[in-house]
């Protein structure tokens, strides 16, 4: 079984550059005014490309920070570790790999 504190390490530090990449892409995620003057309509298909991957992005960053979020709860509980499917254990490679999994490989 993996360690509680090198979990807890994992998921804290997961959590803090999910939420710094969040606050730097915030002006990619902005409105994207419509001024024929200053950009031309490539250019503004551009940014509103741009401007739609990037809240994509963001709503993958949220997901996942709720799962980071969830993994710490369950730590917090004593469950951590354990599927919350079937309550076996979560296999120790899986957790190195991705440790906000709540569940183990067969329910997964």
């Amino acid at each position: 079984m993996i360690c509680e504190a090198t979990a807890r390490e994992r998921l804290t530090k997961l959590k803090a550059e999910l939420e710094a990449l969040s606050h730097s892409a915030a002006g990619d995620r902005r409105p994207v005014e419509l001024d024929q003057q200053s950009v031309g309509r490539l250019s503004r298909q551009d940014s509103l490309q741009v401007q739609a991957m990037a809240r994509a992005a963001d709503a993958r960053r949220a997901g996942e920070l709720r799962r980071i979020a969830a993994a710490l709860a369950r730590l917090d509980a004593g469950e951590y570790g354990w599927c919350v499917e079937c309550g076996e254990e979560i296999g120790e490679k899986r957790l190195e790999i991705d440790p906000a999994a709540a569940r183990c490989r067969g329910c997964a």
